[in-house]
């Protein structure tokens, strides 16, 4: 077992391990770490606590200290001095004529690296624009090409569902999402409708999709021939939530109706993989 405290840089994503290097951290405290790009300031997501061997990847960085008045006043001149850089960048983007969207730009902690990211439909030789940049904020730059999901996080939003996006609030990855889930779960496949501002599918989808799986394995699909307890008809509709399906009998013998998975058997059409433990 190894003793880590975690730690979180940003206020989604993910945590890393740092070694407390003897120390007492609690939740909640700013530290500044040692990090492969220099030091940096982050805040304690879980104090320290031992995990796995196998969880840790060496060489383990080291947690110096707690960060101090003077820390906290460097990090907020660097967050301003990001949003002057951000214009200056905007500016020399449209004198080099690049087709590239600029979405943010990070200062490293001691201020001697500064990362611009952007979105661009292809490739962008911006090799020329680096140099500018270096000669005007002599710094390292260093510019990094995003998705429009990685976009969607840095700049947050509230999605359709009236929360703020899930992958600015609580995810530490982006899910596999496909539009078989979408399918699965009897949604509409209009994209406006199954597709998160980002214009991809919504990760939500990924949510329930094991309880969707399960659902449709024990439910008659439409098109189903079933035996009910008002003779046979076939599955019009399915909920799947419920397990309500409506019927329609065979031609001439009546209406629609409704009725339950737990109460019919399929004759013929899909045949649900598994038992409904609730079946009466």
């Amino acid at each position: 077992m190894t003793q880590v405290i975690s730690v979180k840089f940003k206020d989604s994503g993910k945590n890393y391990y740092f070694s407390p290097d003897g120390k007492n951290y609690k939740s909640g405290e700013n530290v500044i770490v040692e990090t492969a790009n220099g030091l940096a300031f982050g805040t304690v997501a879980e104090g320290n606590h031992e995990v796995e061997d196998d969880r840790v990847v060496p060489p383990l960085k080291k947690a110096l200290r707690v960060a101090n008045e003077k820390d906290v006043q460097r990090l907020a001149e660097n967050k301003a001095k990001e949003a002057d850089a951000l214009k200056i960048c905007e500016k020399k983007v449209a004198e080099h004529k690049l087709d590239m969207k600029l979405v943010r730009v990070e200062y490293s902690f001691d201020g001697g690296k500064i990362t611009f990211f952007f979105t661009a439909d292809g490739r962008v030789d911006f090799r020329e624009l680096v140099k500018d940049l270096a000669n005007h904020f002599h710094s390292r730059i260093e510019l990094r090409q995003i998705g429009v999901r990685d976009e969607a996080r840095m700049l947050g939003g509230v999605g359709i569902c009236g929360q703020e996006y899930c992958c600015k609030r609580f995810l530490d990855d982006f899910l596999p999402v496909s539009i078989k889930m979408a399918k699965e779960q009897n949604l509409s496949l209009n994209p406006t409708k199954i597709s998160g501002s980002c214009g991809r599918l919504m990760c939500c989808l990924n949510y329930e999709q094991e309880s969707y799986e399960y659902l449709n394995s024990i439910t008659p699909s439409v098109g189903a021939t079933v035996k009910t307890e008002q003779g046979v008809g076939t599955v019009t509709d399915v909920n799947f939530i419920t397990g309500n399906l409506t019927v329609k009998p065979k031609e001439g013998e009546g209406a629609p109706y409704k009725t339950n998975r737990k109460h019919v058997k399929v004759l013929g059409g899909h045949k649900p993989k598994k038992q409904d433990n609730d079946k009466e």
